[in-house]
């Protein structure tokens, strides 16, 4: 199944569901407050989809034929996929419940349901979506621009992350403050900030590994 891919904005939910009913009736609901909705019969239908990246979340039903809607959010939680899941089920229960909330669900409902309850859990989650996906997009734009950095340069934001004044990561590093200063200016220019507290911010935004490269 291949879907559209015309406006990256506009957000998209994706129902999988056994029951056709259920899914009918659900991507209607959707639409008819200009959701666009995709439904699928399987979890298997769904992985093997062509799925455009867009905002949105999926609404998952718990028990199916194969694999379950919580195999699927385990699939795709160790795939690095963030997109927010609201579990719709008719035999739900409390450790079931426990279960899919600690591993990330947004929400976790019981059929029936109300229309608005489950249009407020749909919202919600986009609305997580697109934020998430904002961080993301500011953390690889922060990552190019590191990747512009010299090794003195990244060694040098490092010690401006940890607060230290200008001589003192002259003595650290063994140059003059007078160089400091200028791999300051440079640094700061590459990564685009206006100030020490957004440098600090940006930093903070790093990957671990990155903050932890030759910090020993």
């Amino acid at each position: 199944m291949s879907i559209a891919a015309d406006n990256v904005d506009r957000p998209l939910v994706l129902i999988v569901d056994d029951d056709e009913e259920v899914r009918s009736a659900l991507e209607e609901l959707l639409l008819s407050v200009g959701i666009d909705a995709c439904c699928f019969g399987s979890t298997q239908d769904l992985l093997h989809a062509d799925l455009p990246d867009r905002p949105g979340c999926l609404i998952l039903d718990v028990r199916m034929p194969g694999a379950s809607g919580l195999d699927l959010q385990q699939h795709l939680a160790s795939n690095g996929n963030t997109r927010p899941i609201i579990f719709l089920t008719g035999h739900g229960d409390i450790a079931m419940t426990v279960h899919a909330m600690k591993a990330g669900a947004a929400d976790f409902l019981t059929k029936p349901v109300r229309d608005q309850t489950l249009l407020d859990a749909v919202t919600a989650a986009i609305e997580k979506d697109i934020s998430l996906r904002t961080v993301a997009r500011h953390i690889k734009q922060h990552l190019d621009r590191y990747a512009k950095l010299t090794p003195r340069e990244r060694e040098v934001l490092r010690e401006v992350a940890k607060g230290r004044l200008n001589k003192q990561i002259a003595f650290d590093l063994g140059i003059s403050e007078i160089t400091v200063k200028l791999h300051r200016g440079n640094l700061t220019k590459k990564m685009q900030a206006t100030s020490v507290g957004q440098l600090i911010r940006i930093w903070e935004l790093l990957p671990a590994e990155i903050q932890q490269e030759n910090s020993a």
